[in-house]
């Protein structure tokens, strides 16, 4: 994986994407590489909080978590994280933030996009899956990308190729939706810069797709 890591990396995309899984994966990849880590969490729409289930697995490796106090409660109450603005605040801090599921998710962002924008070193990354309902070709995963553009006040800068069928994903699964990426990438204007596959699929892909990172799922379904 060629990967660079800009300070902020954004990850959104329409619900069931797999954009927090990545997120998770992407927090301990950087963990390898920096000491000051962290993996936070706008999405207010959804207070079920995913990327929590990995909590342990974060202190572990010393990754900070920023979230809501009504992460993984059973309280339907859309909430920030009290030390949100640590994003922004802290430049020594390498941070990924998953954004949202979707428009509404993204308003979240809008707080902060001024700061992030303003220091210039962020990725803002769509994670594209085309075995989605809503996402299954280029034409309607752009129209979800222009929505949440909006909504968050943060241009996308690229593209991740998530799309699977989760346990049932086979090889050709992933192989077939390059395709998929590619037209994406060109009505949009974006490069595709991560390709993704669960573990035991991406040693046997290796070599045949670009910029393929290696995916470690967590124990239960997340968006």
């Amino acid at each position: 994986m060629s990967y660079k890591y800009k300070r902020i990396t954004l990850l959104s995309g329409h619900y069931g994407s797999g954009k927090t899984n990545i997120a998770v994966n992407m927090a301990l990849d950087l963990k390898k590489q920096y000491d000051k880590v962290a993996v936070a969490d706008l999405d207010i729409v959804n207070p079920y909080f995913r990327t929590k289930d990995s909590m342990e697995d974060f202190k572990q490796n010393g990754i900070r978590l920023i979230v809501s106090e009504y992460a993984n409660s059973n309280l339907d109450i859309p909430a920030l994280p009290d030390d949100m603005y640590a994003i922004t605040d802290d430049r020594q801090l390498k941070t990924i933030i998953d954004v949202g599921g979707d428009d509404r998710g993204a308003l979240a962002l809008g707080r902060i996009a001024p700061q992030i924008i303003k220091e210039n070193d962020y990725d803002m990354l769509m994670v594209i899956n085309r075995f989605r309902p809503l996402t299954p070709d280029a034409e309607s995963t752009l129209e979800v990308m222009r929505e949440i553009e909006l909504a968050g006040g943060i241009k996308f800068t690229g593209l991740i190729n998530n799309s699977n069928l989760g346990a049932q994903t086979e090889k050709e699964d992933i192989l077939s939706s390059v395709k998929y990426a590619n037209e994406v990438s060109a009505l949009s204007g974006l490069p595709v810069v991560l390709t993704t596959a669960e573990e035991k699929l991406y040693n046997i892909l290796s070599g045949e797709i670009e910029n393929l990172f290696a995916l470690k799922l967590q124990k239960r379904p997340v968006d």
